[in-house]
């Protein structure tokens, strides 16, 4: 307590005119610049739970952190359930002013309460995931949509509160998304997705996995206009077809890799040929089948 004690008066010193400052000896880690040495190249190491121990030291310390969260540009709580965490996420709402990664998946503390100030003061925002945040609402997405004119990523996995005007208020605002994810998302329509997918020309990875609202037309408009397309998960998209997946491998050239277990009308018709130039979830059934019927090419044209 005494050293902790001798530092607060030591830097409570250094703030005294230069005619009153008295001679010390006592040198701590914070007389380093703290923009130009310690945040930039010390902190940066450094976790949330290291940067919390350490402000709980003193004043002193608990200044320098705050200072450090307010030029932090990745906040990942993903999966943080732990006792009082909601509170630590306040002081970061506070402090933060440079995110641009926000990480919350599977934070089931998470309300509209919490979130909304952080994303208030954060409006460089490139990378938001919320998968399994099953507390907030509607709501919270709205500074995301029309503030956040850098967002590139967006994951909102398993969240049943999306719907449909929220997936149109992203249609209005955003076309430079390179990553969507809304699997299991079960109250967005299916016109709803034809008319967003229009604006994604420079899309890239893709999750629609139990998404009911998908189908061969969804596929088709996905073929017509997300030609970057790399990966795509349709994971338990019963509603889609051989015909769907032909558009699609057939427009997206750069496509990687196709996940299409547990959609029963999908069939080795159309994935045989595509074995050996893309990855597919499915395994190879044991058996030839011939080739997908060309005259289906007319199926990607635009709907």
């Amino acid at each position: 307590m005494c050293s902790l004690q001798a530092e607060e008066n030591h830097l409570a010193s250094m703030a005294v005119a230069p005619s009153t400052q008295e001679t010390s000896s006592i040198v701590t880690l914070f007389d380093i610049s703290w923009q130009d040495v310690l945040i930039p190249m010390v902190t940066e190491f450094l976790s949330l739970k290291d940067l919390f121990n350490l402000r709980c030291c003193s004043q002193t310390a608990k200044r320098f952190v705050e200072a450090t969260f307010e030029r932090r540009k990745d906040i990942n709580l993903a999966g943080n359930n732990s006792r009082n965490i909601e509170l630590a996420f306040t002081v970061l709402g506070k402090c933060c002013r440079r995110v641009e990664n926000l990480y919350l998946a599977r934070c089931h503390w998470l309300t509209d309460e919490y979130l909304l100030p952080i994303l208030a003061e954060n409006t460089r925002l490139r990378i938001v995931n919320l998968n399994e945040c099953v507390n907030i609402t509607p709501l919270a997405l709205q500074p995301i949509i029309i503030e956040c004119k850098e967002l590139r990523i967006l994951k909102l996995s398993k969240c049943q509160w999306l719907t449909t005007g929220a997936v149109d208020a992203l249609t209005l605002h955003h076309s430079n998304l390179v990553e969507f994810d809304i699997s299991h998302c079960t109250a967005i329509g299916e016109r709803c997705l034809i008319i967003f997918f229009r604006k994604l020309n420079k899309l890239n990875v893709l999750s629609l996995a139990n998404t009911p609202s998908v189908t061969d037309q969804v596929l088709i408009q996905i073929a017509n206009y997300c030609r970057a397309l790399e990966h795509i998960n349709l994971v338990g998209c019963a509603a889609i077809s051989d015909y769907g997946i032909h558009a699609l491998t057939i427009a997206c050239q750069h496509l990687q890799s196709l996940m299409v277990h547990r959609c029963p009308n999908v069939t080795e018709r159309v994935l045989a040929p595509l074995r050996g130039r893309i990855y597919i979830d499915r395994p190879q059934l044991g058996y030839n089948v011939p080739a997908f019927p060309g005259h289906i090419n007319c199926l990607y044209l635009q709907v």
